[in-house]
């Protein structure tokens, strides 16, 4: 007689899911046994630390489209998922969290690891429920994994330890016949109203300057996206989790946007008479046009997300390709004028791109190793970026080319998730590269996910920018605040040393002149490798367009006594004086 963790394994086999991360423990051991029993058709990549499951099971859903899994013991393991819960909540990555408890009649009585994961869980999940006997598993799991599907986010099961073995016909109510739910899934297409159709055809055609801004809502309609562009006569602008829905080589974009975005997106951005935002709820409204100077169409899956970020005249709540299929038979071809200006713009940036992408200082500025890495990631590449300054060397200077995958932690913006991403994209795709860029400051946090890689023998390269700060924090309580930095210099470590005593080949690179003929060494190599890239620390990550606000906050900074101000002073007035001559 199958027990409920049985059940629950071939249920999630049912589901197709074959994948799932995840560390053991007393708490968990009997889903375990019923892992291991099903280990033919369902895999377990083991991991060194559960907020690294739980990252992975979010990167894996991203980049498949599938249900992401992870797994952990109960109180401090699932404490730990915690973290890449919660970037799976704000991204909208479909997953499944299953934790352990202590047995059922000990829960509420102070024993060990009695955490109620269930209470704890309750923000982050949009379904979250304790499996109280063997008979309710079988329903409880169906309906986690179609809520997380459905809904584009988090569910939780939480199990007892004696009711992980617990025989499914124990505890069964005649209410309860067995096998009376399934795991067929039921998705919509979710087609627009006709009325808004309507509507939003009339305010596109209308528009003069007509600005397209997308996000990750939009990657799988690139085709799409550059035929209404090209009719629309609209520049596209990236938000930063939508980089691949169109690549950076298009005539139609001008790239990002916010603070890691570029000039051309933003003078788009606030010029246009309309936006028409697409799958995307780019979080920094402050880079948006005013409410109400604009006119403004908006497609997203969510009808909670219309008017979300600015106030729309119709939201068209949809797939996105399957609103832009239904829009572009209806619009009228418009002047090129607006799009034509965008181009030269995005022409000059990227001249400006280059020059600080091939500067010859010392240290090495970290623009090189961004500007030398993105002219050699090949076209079938997944990539993955950390958070911190690391964010705008990738967004900035590793272009998203046709065919690649590109994704970070977006709106929870995550230290630590890179590598962890990495891994879930090399577990999904075998076959493709993957590079992991990433920090000193993110790597120190999930050092131990680089046994993980070696573990596997995945075919990673990871890039780590090494400047020895938490450079991002440094400048934010510099530039947003006025104060002098504190607390944000790190230990210098050995990143190839560590690398290589987990396993895996390393090689560091300092100087400018042979960052490129030194990454060509490692891009032919089948099997993970390690790069430490090592960088100015003064080097700011400034936004394309700096406010009089921002530099005076700097200013303030260094007069109230910025330890390193006479290096950032003249770092500063050094970079300004090169991009005005």
């Amino acid at each position: 007689m199958p027990n409920a963790s049985d059940v629950l394994v071939e249920r999630l086999i049912s589901w197709d899911v074959d994948t799932i991360f995840g560390l053991p423990g007393d708490g968990i051991n009997g889903v375990f046994e019923a892992l291991r029993t099903h280990k033919e058709k369902i895999r377990l990549i083991h991991v060194r630390h559960e907020e690294a499951a739980a990252l992975m099971a979010c990167a894996y859903a991203k980049f498949t489209g599938r249900l992401g899994v992870c797994i952990s013991t109960s109180g401090p393991g699932g404490i730990h998922l915690l973290n890449g819960l919660y970037d799976a909540k704000m991204d909208h990555a479909p997953v499944l969290a299953i934790t352990g408890l202590q047995h059922s009649d000990l829960i509420g009585t102070f024993t060990q690891q009695d955490v109620a994961l269930d209470k704890l869980f309750m923000d982050v999940a949009n379904y979250n429920e304790r499996v109280m006997n063997g008979a309710h598993m079988e329903s409880v799991a169906d309906l986690a994994i179609r809520t997380a599907l459905a809904t584009r986010g988090v569910s939780h099961i939480t199990i007892p330890v004696d009711v992980q073995v617990q025989e499914v016909k124990k505890g069964r109510s005649e209410r309860n016949p067995v096998h009376h739910t399934s795991s067929v899934p039921a998705f919509s297409e979710h087609q627009p109203a006709l009325i808004d159709l309507e509507h939003a055809t009339d305010i596109l055609n209308r528009g003069k300057k007509i600005a397209i801004l997308v996000g990750q809502g939009a990657l799988h309609a690139t085709a799409e996206l550059e035929e209404v562009a090209e009719v629309l006569g609209a520049p596209i602008i990236k938000a930063l989790l939508g980089k691949a829905a169109v690549p950076d080589d298009s005539p139609y974009t001008t790239g990002g946007i916010g603070l890691l975005g570029t000039e051309p997106s933003q003078d788009a951005i606030e010029g246009c008479d309309t936006l028409f935002i697409v799958g995307s709820s780019f979080p920094y409204i402050e880079f948006l046009p005013e409410p109400g100077s604009v006119k403004c169409v908006q497609i997203d899956l969510d009808p909670q997300r219309i008017s979300l970020r600015h106030p729309a005249d119709v939201g068209l709540v949809g797939d996105t390709k399957i609103c832009l299929r239904a829009l572009l038979p209806h619009l009228t071809r418009h002047d090129k004028a607006f799009l034509e200006k965008a181009q030269k713009g995005k022409a000059e940036w990227q001249k400006l791109m280059e020059e600080r992408g091939t500067r010859q200082d010392k240290p090495m500025k970290p623009q090189v190793v961004g500007w030398e890495l993105g002219k050699r990631i090949p076209a079938n590449a997944i990539v993955t970026s950390d958070s911190g300054t690391i964010t705008t060397w990738w967004a900035r200077y590793v272009p998203a080319l046709r065919g690649q995958k590109h994704s970070c932690s977006g709106t929870l913006a995550t230290m630590a998730c890179s590598l962890p991403y990495a891994i879930a994209a090399a577990i999904a795709y075998p076959d493709r590269p993957v590079y992991c860029i990433i920090g000193d400051g993110g790597l120190s946090m999930l050092l131990g996910e680089l046994i993980t890689v070696a573990a596997y023998k995945l075919n990673i390269k990871i890039i780590v920018i090494k400047n020895n700060t938490l450079g991002q924090i440094k400048w934010e309580q510099m530039v947003f605040l006025g104060n002098p930095e504190y607390a944000c210099d790190l230990f210098p470590a050995d990143f190839v040393m560590i690398a290589r005593g987990c396993g895996i080949d390393g090689i560091q690179i300092s100087e400018p002149a042979e960052c490129g003929a030194q990454l060509d060494l490692i891009m032919g190599r089948n099997g993970p490798v390690l790069v430490e890239a090592v960088v100015d620390q003064f080097t700011p990550p400034m936004p394309a367009k700096i406010k009089p606000s921002q530099a005076v906050k700097l200013a303030e900074a260094l007069l109230r006594g910025e330890p390193n101000r006479a290096k950032i002073a003249l770092t500063n007035a050094h970079d300004k004086i090169r991009e005005l001559v």
